[in-house]
């Protein structure tokens, strides 16, 4: 049942997929405006790469706390004042005026990005019957979907028309409106949670910090000593985080009790390997398409487009299908579509085809997209409680969050080893500023790309098998 006299929880939803999407978009949108920013503020390359890492990294630690904060001062509450963070960082950004500045600017970005997501699965749960939840899971997948799309796209244009900095003054105006729209219409739900875990708390942040910028920082510091210390050491304050929520009695930080759903434990295995896969694979072929084909980063982004329309497209539909469907063959069949398409991909980056083709691809990557988000989120949502509907939240976007950062790495780590092995030692450092390179290095480069292109598509592929072992429900509309 609901928890609100709200006669239609559409309003709120649709409110709060405008903050959703702002922050999705900027998880991608910086790459494309590399370049510019190394120009603008005279920065070094790995300077540079913190501004991505430095919002990722402030996205992802706090993600299991913050869906619990949810919980005990109100999920529209932490929506509010996550939103408005955003946008305040995101007009920092624009007006630093130095990579230093930057940087801190992105990760307040991150924090506010980190307050907002888990709140906007939570209200969904709580406010949608299980019957209608179908056609709400659609709309958040397509909003994720398409944002990971439009990221590049709208970077692209941006950063060719009005330069780096609008990136993030687009944020303001947008951020405003979306505070005021859901200050309207998101309502004031029940608090669960009385107490905190502040042990809890503490293990899980040092945990996660270990661990993500670990992997983060393994590529540029050669996997030495310093980075298995981190992720090792992560992992041990992991573990001991889930040692202790075992022993916590009321209101732990993450109920155990989610594990115990079979379906909410594969949906959540299979959600990071989805984040492993679309943080990843459009690297290389944006790399190759403008250091190879000589496309501008506008017109690499356009290339994209199809598979954003018809994911915003179908998306919605397809989840009002699973109010009275099974949503396990969707989400399979999206699985395995989003593969098919990165491996097209890996073949399309080729010298002697036309990136053009991209475009049909991109309708495959579409299809994929419009039939895996929201199915996989209903599967994993389905069961839950309004009780753990923060805590299930925040464990979902976690670990799609902790495989977009390990994807991030190993595509990294795999592309400078490609590079170095078909072009020579030093010519994986700096793939993203390669520029147009002269013909003869045409070959080795492209298929560098595309042998990195292999492993999003693996990854991809092994959440359709794991997604193979999700129990059927019998009556899942009722």
């Amino acid at each position: 049942m609901t928890d609100t006299t709200r006669t239609s929880p559409w309003p709120a939803l649709l409110s709060m997929m405008l903050g959703f999407f702002m922050i999705l978009v900027d998880s991608t949108i910086v790459s494309v405006a590399i370049p510019a920013i190394t120009a603008g503020l005279d920065a070094s390359y790995n300077e540079v790469i913190w501004v991505n890492s430095a919002y990722l990294l402030a996205y992802a630690v706090p993600l299991l706390i913050t869906g619990r904060l949810g919980d005990r001062f109100g999920p529209r509450a932490l929506y509010l004042g996550g939103l408005a963070l955003f946008t305040a960082s995101s007009l920092a950004c624009g007006l630093a005026g130095s990579i230093e500045a930057l940087i801190v600017a992105r990760a307040f970005q991150g924090l506010g990005g980190a307050m907002v997501t888990p709140q906007t699965m939570s209200v969904m749960i709580r406010t949608f019957e299980p019957a209608e939840r179908g056609g709400a899971m659609g709309v958040w997948g397509a909003t994720a979907g398409l944002a990971t799309i439009v990221g590049p796209l709208l970077g692209g244009l941006l950063v060719d028309a009005a330069g780096w900095q609008w990136i993030f003054f687009v944020n303001v105006p947008v951020g405003i409106l979306g505070v005021v729209l859901a200050w309207i219409y998101v309502p004031a739900l029940e608090r669960f949670a009385r107490n905190f875990d502040w042990l809890g708390v503490a293990l899980s942040s040092v945990g996660m910090f270990g661990l993500i910028f670990g992997i983060q920082e393994g590529d540029r510091l050669g996997w030495d000593a310093r980075v298995i210390a981190l992720i090792v050491g992560g992992l041990a304050f992991l573990a001991t985080f889930v040692w202790w929520q075992a022993r916590t009695s009321r209101d732990a930080l993450v109920p155990l009790e989610l594990f115990g759903d079979r379906n909410f434990s594969l949906a959540a295995v299979t959600i990071s390997t989805v984040g492993f896969t679309v943080s990843t694979f459009m690297i290389p072929w944006m790399i190759y398409v403008q250091s190879v084909q000589g496309y501008s980063p506008t017109r690499a982004a356009l290339l994209i487009l199809p598979a954003g329309l018809v994911s915003g497209v179908l998306a919605p539909w397809i989840g009002k299908l699973t109010n009275t469907h099974s949503p396990k063959p969707f989400a399979i069949a999206g699985l395995l579509l989003m593969g098919a398409s990165v491996a097209l991909t890996a073949v399309l980056a080729d010298p002697a085809r036309d990136p053009l083709w991209m475009l049909a691809v991109s309708v495959v990557s579409g299809l994929g997209n419009s039939m895996m988000w929201g199915p996989l989120s209903m599967i994993a949502t389905r069961n839950l409680s309004p009780r753990l509907a923060g805590a299930g939240s925040s464990v979902y976007n976690t670990v799609r969050q902790v495989g977009a950062v390990i994807g991030s790495a190993s595509i990294a780590a795999l592309m400078t080893s490609q590079l170095t092995a078909r072009m020579g030692p030093g010519a994986g450092e700096n793939p993203t500023q390669a520029g147009p390179l002269p013909p003869f290095l045409h070959e080795p480069f492209a298929q560098a790309m595309s042998n990195s292109l292999w492993l999003p598509a693996a990854a991809v592929l092994l959440g359709a098998a794991v997604a193979a072992f999700f129990a059927p429900t019998k009556s899942w509309g009722d």
